[in-house]
């Protein structure tokens, strides 16, 4: 007969004695169980005592957290966290150097607790360890753990950035000015900087004044420490006044932070782990978001230096043509060649550029095209311009709807999604590689115009296919825009074509009687198989970032399905696994009979919580939550979309429900089009015989089936 299920059997260790094995009942008060403990060895004062977890982070055990305890978890007596807070902060202000080094070792190590947090900070910690760094006289070792302490106490939420003083700010700045400084000391000094930042409108200022950009890019050649040093740069960019911005970017220019970053990190001699990523994506939507206010401003028709860029453009393109004397003869000689640019609005194509966005960027973008690849801005205005009208290509027009869906596909003006890694290393080969990546794309579209054989009703089909290419070109991370060029030349028309008649082969509708009949009878097998799959991929487990860690460690942990189907098991890594993570790393475990129901999206708790970074609706899709007894819940935002369907899907398939996502509707469409396709063309290679036989028999039963394995 199992346990009630309120009795869970843990062991309970304390140094220099023999472990008690005991039931422990959750419906009893934790302060009852710790006095029976404490007589089991004779100890007297239970109230001074506590209980923690034996292994992984080794967490206080709470009245609100004591539901977590699974059977066979081994437990260790400790101090109670307030006696270990006034106990620590008197050791740490000893007199003894080495007294003090064990206090702060310590003390970094369970500053991550956060019970005896809130204990240490109640006791003025934090304000002993600040005066402590504001004093100066620590150093190595015993500095970097009394700033791990300090980072970590912080990280609570419980006290306000706000309250650090000045004095402080200037000497954690020091340390990072310094030429030669530990490698700990400077990590933990550049994660406090970018907390202060992103945590406090009044310390951005503080930090922008202590630190400078150029100290900072002066670190990027230290591969210990270059994530930190862009974490930080990526703060100031992120909080920086829109005014500052500009200014900002100016001087990264100035300083070569791009060819720094591509020489030292992207193509540095060590991979580049998901925090490193993360972070090159921030930048590098930062950056594009300094064109968005380009992108919103609408051109005025009566500003003359506006104006005189479009004049400019049509200048470059028929530079051979004499102006001819007369104001009409020159207006409709300029109205003529606007017709030949390719504008909507042939008598005053400023009107064209009122629309936001893409606003005054699109001016923008054919500018660059016509001052700096001056042959390929003629070539397509020309070439264009002495086909048949029906043929030609609106170079204007698609200038204009070009920089518009370039600015959709790289999300120009969102904020960065904080579990986002998205990168593009082509973007860091170039000072103007957004310019360039519009010059390469305008040129694609020509030549797509030119396959397509399309005329002016045909243009948003043409414009669809762009997209696709575009699209597809950036999935397979170019490494360069001569990459990208290369890309984007094998996914010519023809390719897209055969590219989409592959996929819908998959999503066929066969609409007569006998094959909808045939998909109903083959459909529950293969939901059978594709079920499986996903159980497997779960039993593989996979890795997860921590959401909302601002640290530089690269935290993650580590899910996956016991190999029965019974038990989820999780903990937390050091470093994102190269492989499959055994199950005894994996401390921590919910049994599949508690889970209770999967969330998804918005309903899931840690999407509930603020955040530095706003969540946008990427990290919405990506987000789930297992809820599992009693009112518990492991929340998980998966790395990508495939792994979310993945993991949504086979936790469902673990409860008995519905597989809905997207992922298995089209790993079903595809499965069950094979199938169909393999009977039906064993059907067709039946031969049927001349002559009945002479001697009556039962018809033949067919039985196909196909192996996926």
């Amino acid at each position: 007969m199992p346990p009630p299920a309120d009795i869970v059997k843990v062991a309970i260790e304390w140094p220099g004695a023999n472990a008690q094995l005991i039931e422990m009942d959750q419906k009893r008060p934790l302060s009852s169980i710790i006095r029976e403990v404490c007589d089991g060895w004779s100890l007297s004062g239970s109230e001074q005592f506590a209980l923690r977890y034996a292994d992984g982070p080794q967490l206080y055990i709470t009245e609100q957290s004591r539901g977590d305890i699974k059977n066979g978890t081994i437990l260790r007596l400790a101090i109670s966290p307030a006696r270990a807070a006034r106990q620590l902060l008197e050791r740490i202000q000893s007199h003894s150097i080495d007294a003090r080094l064990e206090a702060l070792k310590e003390l970094a190590k369970l500053s991550a607790d956060p019970t005896f947090a809130a204990e240490f900070i109640n006791m003025e910690g934090i304000g002993t360890l600040a005066r402590l760094v504001e004093s100066g006289t620590h150093f190595g070792e015993m500095l970097a753990f009394t700033l791990t302490a300090f980072l970590e106490l912080m990280d609570h939420g419980i006290v306000s950035w706000d309250l650090i003083s000045l004095s402080f700010i200037k000497q954690i700045a020091g340390y990072v000015n310094q030429p030669m400084v530990d490698v700990s000391i400077l990590q933990r000094s550049l994660a406090i900087l970018e907390s202060m930042v992103l945590n406090s409108h009044s310390l951005y200022h503080r930090v922008a004044q202590e630190i400078t950009v150029g100290q900072l890019i002066g670190h990027l050649s230290n591969q210990e420490i270059q994530t930190y040093a862009i974490a930080l740069i990526n703060a100031l960019f992120l909080k920086a006044p829109e005014d500052r911005r500009q200014e900002m970017a100016s001087t990264l220019a100035q300083k070569h932070l791009r060819s720094i970053i591509l020489n030292h990190v992207i193509r540095g001699n060590r991979p580049i782990k998901a925090e490193m990523a993360h972070q090159l994506y921030v930048l590098q939507v930062l950056t594009f978001n300094l064109l968005e206010e380009r992108m919103m401003t609408k051109m005025d028709p009566n500003d003359q230096a506006q104006r005189d860029i479009i004049f400019e453009l049509r200048r470059i393109a028929f530079d051979g043509d004499t102006d001819p004397t007369g104001t009409e003869k020159r207006k409709a000689m300029y109205t003529k060649d606007y017709k030949m640019l390719g504008f909507t609005n042939h008598l005053n194509p400023a009107m064209d550029f009122t629309q936001t966005p893409p606003g005054m960027l699109a001016l923008d973008n054919m500018l660059y095209l016509a001052r700096v690849h001056q042959d390929t801005y003629i070539r397509i205005v020309l070439e264009n311009s002495s086909r048949e009208d029906k043929h030609e290509c609106p170079f204007g027009r698609c200038a204009i709807e070009l920089t518009r869906m370039l600015c959709e596909i790289l999300q120009v003006g969102e904020l960065p999604n904080e579990g986002c890694n998205d990168y593009h290393p082509m973007f860091f080969t170039h000072d103007r590689a957004w310019e360039e990546f519009f010059c390469v794309c305008i040129q694609l579209l020509n030549k797509t115009w030119k396959e397509m054989r399309a005329t002016a009703e045909d243009f948003n089909k043409v414009m669809q296919v762009v997209r696709e290419q575009i699209t597809r070109a950036l999935a397979m991370k170019p490494s360069s825009i001569d990459q990208l060029k290369n890309k984007l030349r094998g996914l010519n028309y023809s390719e897209i074509l055969r590219l989409r008649q592959s996929e819908r082969m998959s999503q066929d509708d066969f609409q007569s009687p006998p094959i909808i009949e045939l998909r109903e009878r083959i459909q529950p097998e293969i939901l059978e198989l594709i079920k499986q799959q996903r159980l497997n991929r779960l039993c593989e487990g996979s890795c997860f970032r921590k959401l909302g860690n601002r640290r530089r460690q690269e935290k993650f942990w580590f899910c996956r399905l016991s190999l029965n189907h019974k038990v989820l098991h999780y903990g937390d890594l050091e470093e994102s696994p190269q492989g499959e993570v055994p199950f005894e790393l994996l401390s921590d475990k919910i049994p599949v009979s508690d889970i209770k129901s999967v969330l998804t999206g918005k309903d899931c708790p840690h999407m509930k919580e603020k955040s530095a970074l706003k969540q946008n609706k990427e990290v919405l899709e990506l987000a789930f939550s297992v809820l599992y007894d009693p009112d518990e819940t492991l929340n998980f935002v998966a790395p990508n979309k495939y792994e979310y369907c993945i993991w949504t899907d086979g936790l469902c398939a673990l409860l008995g429900r519905e597989m809905g996502s997207d992922l298995t509707r089209s790993d079903l469409d595809t499965l069950i089009s094979m199938e169909m396709k393999l009977r039906l063309l064993d059907l067709e290679n039946i031969t049927i015989p001349e002559a009945p036989p002479p001697v009556p028999k039962e018809p033949s039963s067919y039985n196909f089936t196909y192996n996926y394995s």
